[in-house]
């Protein structure tokens, strides 16, 4: 605590045995007393914090930059890695339809296999 906080026992008027303060203005002294407490203690911390931590919060600022930089560009390179798979798969699918288109340029596509060969009618013609 500052030196300049007054102490409860400095001040006859913080002192509960005081007959010129009655109960509730008694409170409100205490109260008040807790405040400028409290409010010193706050100013300690706010000036202890504005003289280092400044350094430390840009060492955890940039740490956590490099692990988002990482995670983004893992990200990135996922998504480039699905593109590129399905583009490979399109040009694969691309290639065997014109290869089917230039073994079958008809379109026929009836499931019968023809074969070459004598083909000969076993009968009677007379």
């Amino acid at each position: 605590m500052s030196s300049d906080t007054p102490q409860p026992d400095s001040n006859p008027l913080l002192r509960a045995s005081n007959p010129l303060v009655s109960d509730l203005e008694q409170e409100v002294l205490d109260e008040y007393a807790r405040l400028l407490g409290n409010v010193n203690k706050l100013s300690d911390k706010l000036a202890d914090l504005s003289g280092d931590p400044a350094s430390l919060t840009l060492d955890g600022l940039r740490l956590l930059e490099r692990k988002t930089a990482t995670v983004c560009t893992l990200l990135k390179a996922s998504v480039y890695s699905i593109v590129l798979q399905q583009q490979i798969f399109n040009e694969s699918e691309e290639q065997q339809q014109q290869q089917q288109m230039e073994q079958d340029p008809m379109g026929y596509q009836d499931g019968y296999e023809y074969q070459e060969g004598d083909v000969s009618f076993d009968g009677r013609y007379d």
